[in-house]
């Protein structure tokens, strides 16, 4: 139960991306058995999930029942998951019904709650969640759970008090009040009941009285606004202090109705009159949607220097990460700049694209020219080698350097080659994952001197 709670906890063993390659090319026996004979938790999700797809669930189970067998929660209730999923609805409530005295936990009762409205007994799960609706993730539950359940009424009736709690509290200055989702929650269900206007019209009241908590419920008042055509009062919304927040669902709303140059006018006219980072990461992006390189690129520069998440580089980068002709045409452009402080992720997008271009040796000589110290070389070359489609040469580099990191990269070079087999088998398994990360906490705490407050001396810190 440990080792699992710690799979789970840490992504351990086989991750849920590495198994859903293996999913992917058709190698589910193969996941199957490494459930089963390596306990990884992972492959026994991703195996019972393709299972019950198709319609196998006295496969599914017993992959589920060595887990179930060690009496860990969370592998009782994706048991539950499954008998419900076979028809076997009270099996699956009798399983996981939470103790009388447990309808404390909260969690324990969301998560019942969520089996009984999929189990077509709504009523009951509503009454489950009711004590607990002080919560906030319970009433975005409760919302969840309902929809399409012919419940809107009562769930109207539920939510009512906690969005009048919250338009009182902002008029009594009391901003951290927990109600502070209840009047967007309430809009919510009115709309999906069909009253959109009446939506529309109480949050509408709710802006102009300036009776709101958070900028969520503005944001959720733009959106039902572009949602239904209400673009002159969502431009009138977008002005004045309100502009920085619901600008872009007013631009998005006309690019989607196909008013492309309108939406950018809109944006540039906001830029010449607030030089704001969000104007220019908005209208960069959309640029770049529109094949626009070179125009993205000039509104967004003056932000590829900056030293925070307002950097306006990696957001033009990251979707050209699987097209690395234009990525290079980006990282190579003129006024492209390194980041304050953070050379190296310049270099090893650089040498990203160059691999992808097939030019193994030059963006090796890039990373070995800036090395960064945080990342093991060779794992750093063989990535690179197997971008460029060298996977033995990628994979001969792996081999030799051995350690746990180099085996985990191994892994997706051998189900590259079609040696799907032999890259589980050559895996770190759980037990080597721990040993391996309680080894480098003990370096870490021999080997780094620390301030007063705990924190290291020397980087990283």
């Amino acid at each position: 139960m440990d080792d699992l709670a710690w799979q789970a906890g840490n992504y351990g063993g086989l991750p849920p991306r590495k198994v859903g390659l293996l999913l992917e090319r058709g190698h589910l026996d193969l996941v199957i058995r490494a459930a089963k004979e390596r306990g990884e938790w992972f492959c026994a999700e991703g195996a019972v999930a393709e299972l019950c797809r198709s319609g196998e669930f006295t496969r599914a189970l017993e992959v589920m029942d060595p887990f179930v067998a060690t009496g860990w929660r969370t592998a009782l209730w994706a048991r539950a998951d499954i008998l419900l999923r076979a028809g076997r609805t009270d099996e699956a409530l009798d399983l996981v019904r939470p103790a009388e005295e447990g309808h404390t936990s909260q969690a324990a009762c969301r998560n019942f709650a969520e089996l009984l409205a999929r189990a077509g007994r709504v009523d009951e799960a509503v009454d489950l969640l009711v004590p607990h609706l002080g919560e906030s993730w319970i009433r975005t539950d409760l919302v969840k759970i309902t929809e399409g359940q012919d419940r809107d009424e009562r769930v109207l009736e539920l939510l009512a008090p906690y969005a009048e709690a919250a338009r009182r509290a902002r008029e009594e200055g009391r901003w951290g009040h927990s109600g502070s989702d209840a009047q967007e929650l309430q809009a919510q269900v009115l709309e999906r009941a069909g009253r959109a206007d009446e939506a529309i019209r109480i949050l509408g009241e709710d802006m102009t009285e300036g009776r709101h908590l958070t900028q969520n419920t503005l944001t959720a008042y733009a959106e039902l606004l572009a949602r239904h055509d209400r673009l002159d009062e969502l431009r009138e919304l977008a002005t004045g202090d309100r502009a920085r927040t619901v600008l872009d669902i007013y631009a998005g709303a006309l690019r989607d109705r196909g008013r492309a140059e309108e939406a950018e006018t809109v944006m540039r006219d906001a830029l010449a009159a607030d030089d704001w980072v969000g104007y220019r990461s908005w209208l960069s992006s959309v640029l770049l949607l529109d094949g626009r390189l070179d125009d993205a690129i000039t509104v967004a520069e003056p932000g590829f220097s900056w030293y925070d998440c307002s950097n306006l580089l990696s957001p033009l980068v990251h979707p050209l990460l699987d097209r690395p002709e234009e990525l290079l045409r980006l990282l190579e452009h003129p006024l492209t700049v390194p980041h304050h402080g953070h050379q190296e992720f310049q270099h090893h997008w650089l040498a990203f694209a160059l691999a992808g271009l097939g030019r193994a040796e030059e963006a090796i000589a890039v990373v070995e020219a800036h090395p960064d110290p945080w990342t093991d070389s060779s794992i750093v070359r063989a990535g690179l080698l197997s971008t460029a489609g060298h996977l033995a040469a990628a994979a001969a580099e792996l081999r030799d350097r051995g350690t746990i990191e180099a085996r985990r990269e191994l892994f997706e070079v051998l189900v590259r080659q079609g040696r799907a087999a032999e890259a589980i088998a050559v895996h770190p398994t759980v037990a080597e994952q721990r040993a391996a990360e309680e080894r480098a906490a003990e370096a870490r705490t021999e080997a780094v001197a620390l301030r007063e407050d705990g924190y290291s001396l020397e980087p990283p810190f």
